[in-house]
This record gives C-alpha cells, structure tokens and sequence, in this order.
C-alpha cells in the first residue's frame, strides 16, 4: 500500500528550529520558537542584514491547475531541497495554507511525497496563529462598523454602501450573504452583509505587503469600509480601528521558520489566493530570504496567467524586487488535460491531446518572456508518463527558447530535482533578468484592466457590467486610479469561464464588479462569477480526517 504524504512527514528527521535558524546565521534571540519545530523570526534581524548583499530570487509558477494535479508547491519545494543539496545556500518562501482547501476539496497543502515542509500537520492546521489573526483584525473592523451605526452614527455610514464585509478560515456558502443586526434595537441596526474567505481579506493583502509594523498601522488606516450618506470614502483610520487591528498582528506580522523534509530552511508566511487576492507570500518574509540565502525559492498561487502575473505586477513593484529568473511547472496528464483528453484517460499515451493541451503551457511561457525574465520549464514527471510524451515536451519547449528539466522530487525528494537545480543555476549565471511590469500603473484603469485581459489572458476585448462602470467612476473621482490592478478570476482557465480549456481565443473578459483596496494599494477587478467565499465539494478532505487517542493525525493528504 502507497506510504501517505502524512506518513512520510510524521516519520522524518525534524532538526531544532534553533539549528535551521543556524545554518542561515539567524541568532537565538532573533526567534521566537513555537514549540521545538516552528517560530516566529523577529523582525530586529531586518536591522542586522539588511545590508547583505541580496541572493538570487526564484519564481516557481505553473500552467492551470488542473483536477489531475500539477505539483507546483511540491517542486518549489523540491527544488530548494536539491539546490541545498548541491551546497547552494538556499531558502523556500512560501504561503500558508488555508483551513478552508485544507479541509474542503485539495486536503493538506504543504507538498507532497518527499519534497514537503515540516510539521506538515501544524503548517496545514493552526500554525503559529497568523491567519487566525488576520481574521480577528478583520471581524474587529467589522465589529466597530456596527457599533459606530448603533451608537449614532456620527460619521454618517449609509448601511447599503457598506463594502466591508465579515471574514471566517472555512470554506461556508451559507455565510456569502446574511442579515446583521435582527433581534430589535438592541441588537444594532438591520442591514445586508456577508462573509469572505480570510485569505481573500484585504487585511491578509496588506499584511503581505507591508514593509514593516509601522507601514502596517499606516495601510490598515487606509482601508475603505464603505461610503457616507454623501458619498465620502469612511475609512479604518475614521472609526479609529487601525491601531488595535494593528495589535492584534503584532506577531503576525513576523515570518514563520520552518524546515523542509531535507532540512532545508523555509519562511511560510501570509496565505492570499491568487484568483481572488495577490496570491504571493509576504514581501517581509521574501526580503529578509534575500540577505540570508544565495538563492531563494518563492511560488505564487495557480497558474501564470494569475500568480505569476500579480508576483510581477504587484508584489514586485511595491517591494522592489528583481527576480533572476521563473520555473513553470508542468507535467504530460495535465496538458493531456488541457488537450481534451478525460480525466479517467490520463494515464493513457495521447499525442493529440497532449498537442492540443501544449497550447496552455505555450501562452503561459510567452507570459513569463513578457516580463523579461529567463524561463525554465520543469516537467513533473509521473510513472505513467511514456517517453515519446516526455521527449515532445521537451522538444516543444526547446523549439519555444526554452530549456526543460525533469522533476521527480514527489518521489525522490531533493535527487529527484538535480536536474532542474543543475539547469536553473546555469540559467541564472548565463542570462541576466531584464525583468519590467507590465503597465505603467499611472495609465487609465480600464486600459490596465485591457492589457492583462488581452496580453496575458488572450483575450479579445474587456466588457464591462453596468455595475463596472459606476465603480470605476467612482475610483476615478477619487483619484484612486493610479495603483495595479489585482484580477480575481478563475483559475481553471486563462479566460474568465472554467471550461475553457487549453489556450482559447476569440472570447471578451466580463468584468462584474471593480472595487478598491486603498490600504493594499491596489485596484480588484472581479471577472466572471468569481466567488469571495468558496463553498465545500461534495464530499470533502475533512470527512476523512480523525486523531487517535494519542494524538496521532491520519487523513490530512
């Protein structure tokens, strides 16, 4: 019987976080331990390194995800697995899992096989508390709203332009629209409101941003929470609500150190998705990964069209950051997949499938060469996989000026990425990133919005909803427009209707909705039928999990 991934994690060679932190020449008195696997870096090491001469930045991205898998989050993992392995200095930065997924329909989200982070059950349940943080600051917000209206209202809320809604770690349909303040009037005023995902709270997008605690107190006061009677943007900073969120992340704000299988050093921190959020870890993790390592690994959520292009578009810009070069990760039943082949054929060889399904894997490369930054392909490669399949790919890929590696680090841990840890190091010593954004953010919003729909996603043209055009009027008037768009789109597909598959052309992108968030500093445009609160499947990963008397956890992935 197949070892689980959980197995594998809960049967490895945990170091003391005190020696990763070491091996990376992090001081004790610079961690915070959560226990003797896990902690808090203080954020005093930034004084001591920040003059550190900056290691070389990694983006892993990949094609759209597919129910067949593509592994991007274990190769990213992987790959820093083999680059310590060949004595490169190297470090993972990743984002935190969401208990909604974990628990709805992806299971545990931490790698996989033998290319995992580690303990993989904290990492995946509570961990050191930050998401659960970022949902208490959230609701905090939301509580003083309604206190404000109930005690008088002196800043004139109008409750029907309320846009702050609740925010809960789960995945709950029933949540996405409810009625507050029922029960008579002292139970506070009656209006509609709602929950979202706590990854997709704008107070998530900003702690993943911030520079630091004092540019995070300064972008919570920024938060527009709705408008008044007058139609004048009230804001956190109004109801005086920033300063005690800002308490309430005192200690989310700081990376989390962890370990991988290998013991190779990982910061975990931050959890946005990519195709309602930024979907990046956070720029403070990220920048202090820089002056600690030659190389550091980061991935950015779903596909290229979405995590890739935010990585570069926003979290890039805001940070100052120069990625040397970018890994799309791929594999031969995913494109098959793409291709039109059933999800039940996978397994079977299929030239006319995985040829029709390369088209995805192709705009996605195109994408990434979009933003000047040296590409390698990383081909990750299952048993099933023949050799005629896996030599077209690389043969595709080569014919496309880029090189492919194969990965086998699901099976084989960091040996199983030599290849692609060899090629990568010899792309980023040979080609110089000649990395740049994708639009001048200074440029009219539906005109960003124009040039990701058309360049990235291959779209024909933009249609905007009645709805559409009232939010961008109102952005315009108050003078928020020059800032990045952040697309929430789904990720199924590079256009805005999941079935869509492979590379389509000749469709419009719908956009339903255009929304502010001042304190993140970015533009949401919402396509399609993008839900801000997912709902569970049918039978979700949490029916299978259980705990024994001891302690001992089975079934989460």
């Amino acid at each position: 019987m197949p070892i689980s991934d959980i197995e594998i994690a809960q049967n490895c060679n945990m170091k003391p976080i005190w020696e990763i932190g070491s091996s990376l020449g992090i001081e004790q008195d610079e961690l915070e331990p959560y226990g003797k696997y896990k902690a808090k870096i203080s954020l005093k090491l930034w004084e001591r390194i920040k003059d550190n001469r900056s290691g070389k930045l990694i983006l892993v991205t990949a094609i759209n995800p597919t129910p067949a898998g593509e592994g991007k989050t274990t190769t990213t993992i992987g790959l820093g697995q083999a680059m310590w392995k060949l004595g490169k200095k190297t470090v993972v930065t990743l984002r935190e899992p969401s208990l909604g997924p974990v628990m709805g329909i992806k299971g545990g989200a931490a790698g996989g096989g033998y290319a995992q982070v580690v303990p993989m059950e904290d990492i995946n349940l509570h961990f050191t508390g930050d998401i659960h943080a970022v949902t208490c600051a959230h609701n905090l917000l939301s509580a003083i709203i309604d206190n404000h209206i109930h005690q008088g209202n002196s800043l004139g809320i109008d409750p029907r332009q309320i846009i702050w809604k609740r925010t809960m770690d789960m995945n709950d349909r029933s949540l996405r629209n409810i009625v507050v303040g029922l029960g008579g009037k002292l139970n506070g005023v009656p209006r509609e409101d709602g929950f979202q995902i706590s990854a997709s709270s704008e107070i998530m997008a900003i702690l993943c941003l911030a520079a630091g605690l004092n540019d995070l107190k300064e972008r919570l006061s920024k938060i527009i929470i709705g408008y008044s009677y007058t139609g004048e943007p009230i804001t956190a900073g109004d109801l005086k609500a920033s300063g005690a969120m800002a308490v309430l992340l005192k200690d989310a704000v700081k990376p989390n150190l962890v370990q991988t299988l290998e013991n190779t050093p990982a910061l975990i921190h931050g959890g946005p998705f990519a195709n309602i959020a930024h979907g990046c870890n956070s720029v403070i993790a990220t920048k202090m990964a820089l002056k600690l390592a030659d190389y550091v690994i980061t991935e950015a959520g779903f596909g290229a069209d979405l995590g890739a292009e935010k990585f570069f578009d926003i979290k890039c810009r805001f940070a100052g950051l120069r990625p040397d070069a970018a890994v799309i990760v791929a594999t031969v039943r995913a494109l098959k997949y793409n291709g039109g082949a059933p999800l039940a054929s996978l397994r079977e060889e299929n030239p006319g499938a995985l040829e029709k399904g390369f088209s995805n894997l192709e705009k996605h490369m195109e994408n990434v060469k979009k933003f000047g930054v040296p590409l390698l392909v990383a081909i990750n490669r299952f048993g099933t996989d023949t050799s005629a399949e896996l030599d077209y790919l690389k043969r595709r890929c080569s014919e496309l000026g880029a090189e492919a590696a194969f990965s086998e680090v699901y099976s084989r841990g960091g040996e199983g990425g030599t290849e692609l840890a060899e090629k990568l190091i010899k792309l980023t010593d040979s080609e110089k990133s000649e990395f740049k954004p994708l639009y001048d953010v200074n440029l009219p919003v539906k005109e960003k919005i124009g040039i990701i729909a058309t360049e990235i996603y291959g779209a024909r043209g933009v249609k905007y909803s009645p709805q559409a055009e009232k939010d961008i009027k109102q952005i315009e008037a108050l003078g928020m427009d020059k800032l990045p768009v952040c697309m929430a789109k789904t990720q199924f597909s590079l256009s805005d209707n999941r079935e869509l598959l492979g590379r389509p052309s000749g469709f419009d992108i719908s956009i339903s909705g255009v929304s502010i968030s001042a304190g993140a500093g970015f533009i949401v445009a919402y396509a399609g039928d993008i839900l801000t609160m997912p709902g569970l499947s049918k039978n979700p990963a949490a029916e299978n999990m259980d705990i024994s008397e001891s302690g001992y956890i089975t079934g989460l992935f």
